[in-house]
Order: structure tokens, then sequence, then C-alpha cells
């Protein structure tokens, strides 16, 4: 309910593996990383994750993580950054 009224939109769900899993041709399936900007879409981040003095993801493999400073992927990624939690 959070993501809707965030994105001001009636319908939001997740998406399954096998409706994504081609917007990622050189990830592994469930090892993207959150750098939807590379593979043209928005991406959305919660507030609370940018008092993070760093984060650490999938680096499209599932053995390869990738750590960044939240600063330099705020930088990076222009993420659109809502409040989920209320």
């Amino acid at each position: 309910n959070a993501l809707k009224s965030a994105l001001h939109e009636q319908n939001v769900s997740l998406a399954t593996e096998k409706e994504f899993s081609n917007k990622f041709p050189d990830c592994e399936v469930g090892a993207m990383p959150p750098f939807g900007n590379l593979y043209n879409m928005d991406v959305y981040v919660d507030k609370a994750l940018t008092t993070n003095k760093e984060i650490a993801f999938n680096a499209g493999t599932h053995n390869e993580i990738m750590k960044i400073s939240c600063q330099d992927y705020v930088s990076l990624v222009k993420p659109k950054i809502i409040n989920l939690m209320h």
C-alpha cells in the first residue's frame, strides 16, 4: 500500500522471475543488481536505505557481491527516493 501511495498507482505487484528475466540478459536470474538505469528502467529506493553508509547487493551473479557507498549509488543511479516505511 505504501508503494501504491508513493507511485500514485491503483495496482502494484511484484513481477515473477519469468516476467523480468529477459530484461537483464547479462545477469543470472535472481541476481540482478539495482542498476535499472543501465536497462532503461526507473529505480525506486526507500528513504531509509539512504541512511546507510554503504549498501551491498548481487553483482549480476549468485556468487559475486558489490559494495558501494550509498552516496555514490544515489549519485550514479539517481533513483527516485520514496518513503515506504510509514
